[in-house]
Formats: structure tokens, sequence, C-alpha cells
């Protein structure tokens, strides 16, 4: 029992010393002015102004998109355009009505042109081809991956 409470205040004893030692460690300074380079806590002012933020939001960016004759109105013709435009690169057959074969034509020859064996039915490999591929916008000013280092110096 002895040799139990002595652990237990020894623990505490361990656990309070560190508590005291993690907080007299504390810097008084951001941690940014440990990491920053000397140029970069420069405290004159700068010569060059910072760049103006753009005026206009981006609600009045989509307003403007949709105010076609720049009358600071938007009509219901302008306000459906686009979608009128979408219908109509649905509908092939140009009746005004869009039936399920218009919808889902790029769907169902996606589907076709994966049947490589054309059973009607897509194995796990032509399944992999339907895979939609996402198009990722390269990172402007940024270093290349270090794998990608390690291959370029290679």
């Amino acid at each position: 029992m002895w040799r139990f409470l002595a652990g237990v205040a020894s623990a505490l004893l361990l656990a309070g010393a560190g508590l005291v030692w993690w907080s007299s460690g504390k810097q008084d300074t951001p941690l940014l002015s440990a990491i920053a380079p000397p140029l970069a806590r420069s405290t004159e002012a700068p010569d060059v102004a910072p760049p103006e933020a753009e005026e206009r939001t981006r609600e009045q960016k989509r307003f403007d998109r949709y105010d076609k004759d720049r009358n600071e109105l938007v009509s219901a013709e302008e306000y459906l355009a686009n979608r009128r435009k979408a219908f109509a690169r649905l509908d092939a057959d140009h009746d005004g009505r869009l039936s399920f074969e218009e919808w889902a034509k790029k769907t169902t020859d996606k589907f076709a042109a994966a049947d490589a064996d054309k059973s009607k039915a897509l194995s796990r490999a032509e399944f992999a081809t339907t895979k939609v591929v996402r198009k990722t916008r390269p990172r402007p000013n940024c270093p290349p991956p270090p794998a990608a280092r390690e291959e370029d110096e290679g």
C-alpha cells in the first residue's frame, strides 16, 4: 500500500514540475517573430501601397452577368436565359419536350463507350473507365512537391 501511495505522490510531483516548467517557457513575443526573417519583421512603413481590394462584390458581379442589356434590372427573360440555353442543348429533336433519352444522352453514351464487349453490363475493368476525371487548377507560384523535385534532380 505504501508503494502505491509513494508512486501516486511521485507521479503528482512529476506532473506538477512539468506544468511549472512548461508554463515558464512561454514567450511574450508572437511565434511569427521567432520564425520570420528580419526583413519580414521590419517596422518601417512599406514604400509600396498594398493592392486595393476590388470594389465589386461577388453578388454585384453575378448581377452584372445576368443583366445583359445593362439597364440595372434583371428581367425574367434575362434570368432564365442560361436555363433556356441548357434546355436547348439537351432537346435534341427540338420539339420543346425533354424525354428521358435526351436528358440522359451523355450518360448513356458514356455507358455504351465503356461497354467494350457490348454485353449491356459493365465489368469492373469496364466500369473503371467511367471514372470522372477532375480538372485541377495549377496553383500559382507554388514549388513542386518534394517527389517532383527529387525526380528533376536525379
